[in-house]
């Protein structure tokens, strides 16, 4: 097993500065990162509010303890990119088995590098949707058990909800009402955050997700699962302007999105150049097309939260990594005068410690499941169950 440490600095909007440790943990199919943000040594009061956070809606098992809805004191994520690479994406029933091997052990890992004990624990926070339906079935019936069998209570969270509340994190500042932009492998959203917990979908896609546009032209061009990041590298060596792909418009909707007419762009050329003998500049072809997804992207976050009169803006989800769209978006929001908030990149990717902040601002507001809570693999931003 090979053993990775590496030291970041990171900082939050009051300059606060503390190191963030993530050792990454690898052996033939598991990959686990531990990460510390905002970390205390956890002497805690009977006033704290500690939450036990589970995510397995996807291909990340992750579990996170969180101390009064900001203070991450633990993070852990077996990753399962790598088995899933075999195949070009992610097996759904692969997915559901690995979480099934590794889900105790990310809670003991979790609670060990919190320095807490179940005995600790205030609230249990799961995912319950939306995801693939095995998958978040593994969490659930996890959290129901830890529930039951220490008598505390369990507050079911929405995944996209976590992706927003990941902001907090490293943000103590931040508060609603703020615009937020939520881009993912499977969901493209432009959310008005009014209140903890309450939140209003003004822009969504129409088609294909963000993040699925990018796996699938990363497969057409042949770099491979997973395609964000790997475009995100290719990308950087281009010319964004050596191709002009189409930035569709929904009528009627300014601020909703479509991507299958940009990625049917991306196919089209290619098949050309093929059948033409061209040979294709990979670097500008991803180039070119991530930059009309950002463009895309930033152009309809910025006039909403400009027509809305907010004047704050922050980004969440997996594609909220993409160093071109963090640094498109940092640009025009100085530029029209907007505080911009932006997660870690390990906090944007699936993890549990966004589950557990939104699990706390759930659980200040009331919300309790009982044991028959169930996975809801298509649940909508803003449902309850």
């Amino acid at each position: 097993m090979e053993i990775q440490n590496q030291t970041n600095q990171n900082s939050d909007s009051n300059n606060q500065n503390s190191n963030n440790t993530n050792a990454i943990l690898t052996n033939t199919s598991d990959t686990y990162s531990r990460s510390k943000c905002n970390v205390q040594n956890p002497d805690l009061s009977d006033n704290d509010i500690v939450i036990l956070a589970i995510e397995t809606s996807c291909d990340e098992t992750a579990a996170a303890v969180i101390q009064n809805g900001r203070t991450v004191l633990s993070n852990v994520i077996s990753s399962q990119i790598a088995m899933h690479t075999l195949y070009g994406g992610v097996v759904p029933e692969i997915a559901s088995r690995k979480h099934m091997e590794q889900i105790n052990q990310v809670i003991e890992m979790a609670l060990s590098e919190a320095e807490v004990t179940l005995d600790d624990i205030t609230a249990i926070g799961v995912t319950y949707g939306p995801g693939l339906v095995g998958a978040l079935l593994v969490g659930v019936a996890e959290a129901k058990a830890i529930a039951y069998a220490k008598n505390i209570p369990l507050v079911g969270v929405h995944h996209i909800e976590g992706h927003i509340s990941a902001n907090y994190i490293e943000n103590p500042d931040l508060e609603p009402p703020f615009m937020a932009l939520v881009v993912s492998g499977g969901h493209t959203h432009l959310v008005l955050v009014k209140e903890y917990g309450e939140y209003e979908i003004i822009g969504r896609t129409r088609d294909d997700a963000a993040g699925e546009a990018f796996d699938k032209v990363a497969r057409a061009v042949g770099l491979g699962y997973p395609g964000g990041p790997k475009i995100d590298k290719l990308a950087k060596e281009g010319n964004l302007h050596a191709i002009e792909f189409p930035r569709a418009q929904v009528d009627g909707f300014p601020y909703d999105f479509s991507f299958s007419g940009i990625k049917s762009s991306v196919l089209n050329y290619i098949n050309t150049c093929e059948m033409k003998n061209i040979e294709i500049n990979k670097a500008d072809l991803v180039a070119s097309f991530q930059n009309a997804v950002i463009d895309a992207l930033v152009s309809r976050a910025i006039s909403a939260t400009k027509e809305y009169g907010i004047g704050k803006l922050a980004i969440a989800g997996g594609v909220a990594s993409n160093s071109a769209l963090r640094l498109s978006i940092k640009e025009q929001c100085e530029a029209n005068q907007i505080q911009l908030f932006s997660p870690s990149p390990i906090f944007c990717t699936d993890n549990a410690a966004m589950i557990g902040v939104a699990a706390y601002y759930e659980y200040m507001n009331g919300t309790r499941h009982g044991l028959d809570l169930n996975a809801v693999p298509n649940l909508k931003l803003g449902q309850r169950v």
